[in-house]
């Protein structure tokens, strides 16, 4: 009997996927409240889908490449779309999305030669990467809440400059991951 593919935990994972383009038009025709709706829901099922993988036991090969990828479309469409999305009142500084997006690519170009050169290796998230994606959710659910409010927040500059300082740290955190050498496969997928 060969193993599912489109488990439960991977079909969330689709969902997040397909709720990307709608966050963005959202945010590009200034439906803040409409928009942080939907990002709401994506980050459930980015709960969900991990539980289900976890608890469900529905842990698949797909799910482990998906899941992440993911999350970098749809964060990444979320920094974009709030970046340069026209006459917005709170906007994500372009710098932050750079950063984010070079980090980003920088990892995934990483893997990729990494497992086209040497095969497949695995490569874990790390607590910093872990800590910089939660504050770069974080700080896009502030900047969707503030324009869905029309309003500012001074402390918002804090909430940005914690979230540079841990993508940072989390990309010099990576190289350094990329240097010692991958892990072989993991024996068991997400």
């Amino acid at each position: 009997m060969s193993t599912p593919i489109l488990t439960v935990a991977n079909q969330l994972t689709i969902l997040r996927m397909a709720l990307t383009p709608f966050l963005v038009v959202l945010i590009v025709y200034h439906e803040f409240t409409w928009a942080l709706v939907v990002y709401v829901v994506a980050g459930m099922t980015d709960l969900l889908d991990g539980l289900a993988a976890r608890l469900g036991h529905q842990r698949t090969t797909l799910g482990a490449m998906l899941d992440p990828v993911a999350d970098k479309i749809f964060l990444s469409s979320a920094f974009v779309a709030l970046t340069w999305g026209s006459d917005l009142q709170v906007r994500m500084p372009m710098w932050l999305t750079v950063i984010t997006l070079s980090r980003d690519a920088m990892i995934l170009v990483s893997v990729a030669i990494i497992n086209l050169t040497l095969g497949r290796r695995v490569f874990y998230p790390s607590l910093l990467g872990k800590a910089a994606t939660a504050t770069q959710i974080v700080t896009a659910g502030a900047i969707l809440l503030l324009n869905a409010l029309s309003t500012g927040w001074a402390p918002l500059r804090y909430l940005l400059g914690l979230t540079l300082a841990l993508t940072l740290a989390s990309a010099l955190h990576y190289v350094y991951q990329a240097s010692a050498g991958p892990r072989p496969p993991a024996e068991q997928p997400r």
